[in-house]
């Protein structure tokens, strides 16, 4: 009568030669969710001032239409004062009606972001889409 013990050889555990890397995973995705989390809460309370840009100037139309806000919040496109119940007809008549064409848009530093927005919500509810934001360009020494 023979007794097996555990280190009888065909009972043998075998060595494995391989990391393991379910727990270097584990690690992972949970560094993951942390930064996923974390991230959207550190622009949150970013001071924002954008005066200028040092982006590269996009080439413009033949013919381009210039939509400025001045301070005083009135409107002009291409140096003529338009009214804001009139800038609907004055953009057809210099568009010709085509809206795929892109509107320059430049607001003085002191115009409150509301009224820019609103500015660009009557634009977008004439029908053009394409609106570019016009800064200064920002030289660099």
């Amino acid at each position: 009568m023979a007794i097996k013990t555990a280190r009888h050889d065909d009972d043998a555990l075998e060595e494995s030669h391989e990391i393991n890397v379910t727990p270097f995973i584990d690690v992972m995705l949970v560094l993951l969710i942390i930064f996923m989390v974390a991230a959207p809460l550190a622009t949150v309370d970013t001071p924002v001032d954008l005066p200028a840009s040092t982006a590269q100037p996009q080439p413009r139309d033949a013919e381009p239409v210039f939509l400025s806000v001045q301070a005083d919040l009135s409107l002009s496109i291409n140096d003529v004062p338009v009214a804001t119940d009139g800038l609907n007809a004055t953009l057809e008549r210099l568009t010709a009606g085509d809206h795929e064409q892109r509107i320059y848009l430049r607001a003085d530093q002191t115009v409150p972001y509301g009224e820019l927005m609103q500015t660009m919500n009557a634009l977008r509810a004439a029908g053009y889409r394409r609106i570019a934001l016009v800064g200064v360009e920002q030289r660099s020494e």
